[in-house]
């Protein structure tokens, strides 16, 4: 469902006035309104609408999460609702028509709605369900339609890797001369990398760490990074049909496993790493990160275990998260690595003299191993998902990646 106008049902806590609109005095130019109710426009109108929905929801029997606030969850006997919402766009997940019937019912009360059905698009995914498979897909390939249209890619040559894999993308690439500069103030760069972004999260982690590389160079970008980023256009030519599909996977007692895994040392410019994990539920990624890390690790066992810290924190959100849908866990989550060394840094304090100067925030995550909530496993690094968040590969191990991370056609 959407709610019409949600900004508008706001209640303000301040006091606000605002100039006449246009065509629209009343006692002459020079009186102000004083607004009772929020408006599009103000700095608090999203905080105000948030609040008015939390106090609506919660009149009705529902409880708003603790660590992800865009989520409510009414649980009553067997029956359980659970409502994510974007702004104004609210998916409502029951087994039961008639419960959903009945919160939008009880919203009508509150809100103007506008009832879109069953979920078959959202926020720009289209999701299909194959009831005998057992299987969702999430699809942005109308997304990636308009992108090649937009940016004058719609005849191009697929490719069949995000990145050439044997480009070193750095700084040193950028316009040194005002006629390079010039020429460059023509290339829509940042509209480009912007909206691979968006394509980058929702559905295809396999262009995560091309769009990551590309953004570093926002500020001055060259042609030599513009060729990179038709690369990307032209090779979602030739992919745009993968989905990211859930099934149920290999029978595990694990509600969803993580991979991690970093590259030592990937950015020429500054010699930091860049670490990746990606959390699978079933066969599909369901979360997932490349990221330069934030400081120049020494080795590739650090950056491997600081890598590692980064995924635990992820394991750890989820973890909550699905408690408090109501899905507790009640054993360890897995986290596999394909470093022997990173693995033994994660466990024990093993390679003391090469990691005693680590921030002491990084040993987090031997706390957690030793409590029993993160299990620690190893994986070769032919069976890695998140290798492909990581650096820059070949058609053969892209082909890979994507099966493994559930992008299918």
């Amino acid at each position: 469902v959407d709610i019409s106008s949600a900004f508008l049902n706001g209640d303000l806590e301040e006091e606000v006035y605002m100039h006449q609109p246009e065509g629209f005095e009343e006692k002459g130019k020079d009186w102000v309104w004083h607004l009772k109710k929020s408006i599009y426009g103000l700095k608090q109108a999203g905080r105000c609408w948030h609040q008015k929905l939390n106090h609506v929801l919660e009149s009705m029997g529902f409880r708003r999460i603790t660590c992800e606030h865009s989520i409510w969850v009414y649980q009553q006997g067997s029956t359980k609702v659970i409502v994510p919402v974007f702004i104004d766009d609210m998916t409502i997940a029951a087994k039961s028509m008639d419960t959903i019937e009945e919160l939008k019912s009880g919203l009508k009360k509150h809100f103007k709605l506008r009832e879109l059905g069953p979920t078959s698009w959202l926020l720009g995914v289209e999701i299909t369900r194959n009831h005998p498979k057992h299987s969702i897909s999430l699809s942005q390939h109308q997304y990636v339609q308009t992108l090649l249209e937009r940016f004058g890619f719609s005849d191009c040559t697929p490719v069949s890797t995000p990145l050439d894999p044997g480009s070193k993308l750095s700084a040193s690439m950028s316009p040194t001369t005002p006629e390079e500069a010039e020429e460059m103030r023509s290339v829509p760069y940042l509209q480009a990398v912007g909206s691979l972004m968006y394509l980058a999260v929702a559905t295809r982690p396999d262009i995560a760490f091309a769009v990551g590389v590309l953004a570093r160079f926002s500020k001055n970008p060259g042609l030599a990074h513009w060729k990179a980023v038709k690369h990307v256009f032209r090779y979602l030519k030739g992919n745009m049909d993968l989905k990211l599909t859930y099934a149920p996977g290999q029978s595990s007692s694990e509600l969803f496993t993580t991979y991690s895994d970093a590259d030592h040392a990937g950015n020429p410019d500054n010699g930091r790493s860049t670490g990746g994990y990606v959390v699978k539920m079933g066969t599909g990624a369901i979360s997932w990160s490349s990221r330069l890390q934030g400081i120049v690790a020494l080795s590739t066992t650090e950056a491997e275990y600081v890598a590692a810290t980064s995924a635990g924190q992820e394991i750890l959100w989820l973890r909550n998260l699905f408690k408090e849908i109501g899905y507790p866990i009640s054993g360890p989550s897995a986290l596999y690595l394909d470093s022997a060394s990173g693995l033994g840094c994660c466990k024990n304090p093993e390679h003391h003299g090469r990691m005693k100067h680590l921030d002491l925030r990084f040993y987090w995550l031997r706390d957690e191993v030793e409590k029993g909530t993160i299990s620690l496993g190893h994986v070769s690094t032919s069976a890695m998902p998140a290798d492909i968040l990581t650096k820059a590969l070949g058609r053969v191990k892209v082909l890979e990646m994507q099966e493994m991370l559930g992008l299918k056609r």
